[in-house]
C-alpha cells in the first residue's frame, strides 16, 4: 500500500542561508557531497531553508511530515535555535553538521575544530609570534566554541596566558570582521598575528589592515579557517586550515541512510583538518 511506501527522500535543512553566504563555497561543497552520495544510495535530496522565526511557527516534526522526507541533514543551526531541542527528541532520523548532539535518532558529522584551531595557533607560535589575537565567529555556533578552545589550549601549552580581551567577534562575516579589526588594532597595537575562525573573517581583517596601512604579513600575520576557493587568490594568498566540506556532506548522507536503514554504525564522524601554508604569515 501507499502508506507503507517510503519516499526515499532526504531533506537538507539549512538555517540562516543568505546571499552573503554565497562568497564561501562551503554550503555548495557540502551539498555536492550529499547529493552525490544520496544519489548513489538511491535517495533524492531536497533542500529547504529555515530561520528562528519560521521555527517558532512550525514544529520540526510537522515540517518533516509536510515535506515528506524520511530523514534530514541539518546545517547552520545555532545552539540557541528552537529546533535544536526538537531534533534531539525527534523520531525522525537526523544528521547534524557541525553540531555535536546526541539523541536516539541523531548523528553528527563535523571537522575536528579544536585540533584545527590548535594547529593554526601553534603554527603562529612556531613562527615566533607571542601576541596572537583571535577573530571568532557567532558565540552561539558550536564551531566558535571549539575553535576558541583550540586557540586557548595552544597558548597555554606554550606557557602563554589566555587573554579574553584579545578575542573579537567578527560574526563569521567579512564586514563583521572588518568592523571588529579596527578596535582590535587600536586597543592592542602589540598584536602581531590574528587567527581568524573563518576565511571570510580573515579577508575582512586583511581589508581593515590594508585601510590602516598595515602590511600583511610584514607587520601582521593572518591565518584563516576553512580553505574556501577565494583563499588561494588573495593577495597575499591566505594560509589557512583546510576543511573537507565535500567529504562532510558525503559522510552526512551516508550516516543518515545508515540510520534510516537501521544499521549499527558510529553516530559521530569527526574529520581531520590540515594546515595549508601560503603567504599570509611571516616569522618574527
Amino acid at each position: 500500500t501507499l502508506v507503507m511506501k517510503k519516499s526515499k527522500t532526504l531533506g537538507l535543512l539549512i538555517s540562516g542561508i543568505t546571499h552573503n553566504s554565497s562568497k564561501d563555497n562551503l554550503i555548495f561543497e557540502a551539498l555536492c557531497g550529499m547529493n552525490d552520495r544520496a544519489g548513489e544510495l538511491g535517495y533524492d535530496l531536497i533542500l529547504f531553508s529555515t530561520n528562528p522565526y519560521k521555527q517558532k511557527e512550525k514544529s520540526y516534526q510537522d515540517l518533516c511530515k509536510e515535506r515528506g522526507v524520511d530523514g534530514l541533514i541539518v546545517m547552520g543551526l545555532k545552539t540557541d535555535d528552537p529546533y535544536l531541542h526538537e531534533v534531539v527528541n525527534s523520531p525522525i532520523p537526523t544528521v547534524l553538521i557541525d553540531i555535536p548532539l546526541n539523541g536516539k535518532n541523531v548523528g553528527y558529522v563535523t571537522s575536528d575544530n579544536e585540533a584545527g584551531a590548535k594547529k593554526a595557533v601553534s603554527y603562529l607560535l612556531n613562527k615566533g609570534h607571542r601576541k596572537i589575537a583571535m577573530m571568532n565567529g557567532h558565540p552561539h555556533a558550536d564551531v566558535s566554541i571549539r575553535r576558541l578552545e583550540g586557540y586557548r589550549q595552544a597558548l597555554e601549552e606554550a606557557g602563554l596566558p589566555y587573554d579574553p580581551d584579545l578575542v573579537y567577534d567578527g560574526k563569521f562575516t567579512e564586514n563583521g570582521a572588518m568592523e571588529a579589526a579596527y578596535p582590535l588594532f587600536y586597543q592592542h597595537p602589540e598584536v602581531t598575528a590574528v587567527f581568524c575562525a573563518s576565511d571570510l573573517m580573515a579577508i575582512g581583517t586583511m581589508q581593515a589592515l590594508n585601510r590602516m596601512g598595515k602590511k600583511v604579513p610584514e607587520e601582521v600575520s593572518i591565518v584563516g579557517f576553512d580553505d574556501i576557493v577565494l583563499a588561494q587568490y588573495m593577495k597575499p594568498a591566505l594560509t589557512t586550515i583546510h576543511q573537507n566540506f565535500y567529504e562532510m556532506g558525503h559522510q552526512a548522507a551516508q550516516l543518515l541512510v545508515d540510520l534510516l536503514e537501521r544499521r549499527k554504525v558510529k553516530r559521530k564522524v569527526i574529520l581531520a583538518t590540515h594546515l595549508v601554508e601560503r603567504e599570509s604569515v611571516a616569522s618574527r
